[in-house]
């Protein structure tokens, strides 16, 4: 199955680090973000990657490129002029088994008008879908599960994100009831990405969609108008990497060894986060991990 991965933005929140590489390479633990994303879903046997192209996306190209070629030991026959690949050393560490194809899917084109321009690398069958910034331990083997079981077009993975802001429990009349200190996680469940999505989905919504056009603002409507958008709840890790604060965070919880969505480097044989079920309350449908951004997400 495979895994397209939105990474065309121009990332203006993080604009300290987005003036001189594209948001999927921005750094956490010294590799980009987006290689922490498709390290997520490699570690669930998902190794074919679409990955829509923007914004710097020739620097996505020559990372990935340069990951592949240039990523541990090399051996180069000077007499034939031929790179013969990777030599083994015990120090290695493991090379990814991706099958990655990067394609430019214009610097302007929203979200939307993105996932439209892939179809064709898509293919007909199932595939997933995924932001370019968020990182999470999602249980991506029971999601796909999820997916298959209810028969729709498309599912659409529900999280709680991690916040720094405490929560006000006020009653109608104005009168403040209860107050909670910084919680681990908000109250409300929002759209953390992580698709999966039927070959169907690109004519359904077709008539909704264009290069202008968010894939959370016509799309997805859309597909809820329908009957045909399941939710799957994920109440374990996810986070956002929307604004410099986020990166700090993200940052100083890997060099703290706090790495909850490094599923690739856990037993997955253990307990999972995650379950497969229905929800019937009610989901964020907009974009985005910081709280100040909560406010434009509307309700499924």
């Amino acid at each position: 199955m495979k895994t397209v991965i939105f990474a065309g933005g121009k990332g203006s929140r993080l604009i300290e680090e987005t003036q001189v590489r594209p948001k999927p390479l921005v750094e956490i633990g010294g590799r980009p973000i987006i290689w922490h994303i498709m390290q997520h879903f490699s570690t669930y046997g998902h190794d074919e990657f679409v990955i829509g192209l923007g914004y710097m996306g020739h620097m996505i190209k020559k990372y990935i490129a340069d990951l592949c070629q240039y990523g541990g030991n090399l051996r180069i026959d000077f007499a034939r002029r031929e790179m013969l690949g990777q030599r083994p050393d015990e120090n290695d560490d493991p090379r990814p088994p991706w099958i990655v194809d990067l394609i430019d899917t214009g610097e302007e084109t929203m979200t939307g008008g993105r996932l439209a321009r892939l179809r064709k690398f898509v293919g007909d069958e199932t595939f997933m879908l995924t932001y370019g910034d968020g990182v999470s331990d999602v249980d991506i083997e029971a999601l796909v599960n999820f997916h298959k079981s209810h028969g729709k077009l498309a599912t659409i993975t529900m999280v709680r994100p991690l916040t720094s802001f405490g929560h006000l429990d006020v009653r109608k009349n104005g009168l403040v009831a209860g107050f909670q200190e910084k919680p681990a996680t908000a109250a409300d469940w929002i759209n953390g990405g992580f698709f999966v999505l039927e070959p169907e989905v690109f004519d359904a919504v077709a008539d909704v969609n264009g290069d202008d056009i968010m894939w959370e603002l016509g799309p997805l409507p859309k597909l809820m108008e329908m009957g045909q958008l399941m939710a799957y709840r994920h109440s374990g890790f996810w986070y956002c990497m929307d604004h410099l604060a986020d990166k700090r965070l993200l940052e100083e919880m890997w060099k703290n060894g706090d790495r909850r969505w490094a599923t690739w480097e856990k037993d997955r044989s253990g307990d999972r986060s995650s379950g497969i079920r229905r929800d019937s309350g009610s989901a964020g449908i907009g974009r985005g991990g910081h709280p100040s951004d909560w406010v434009r997400y509307q309700s499924l």
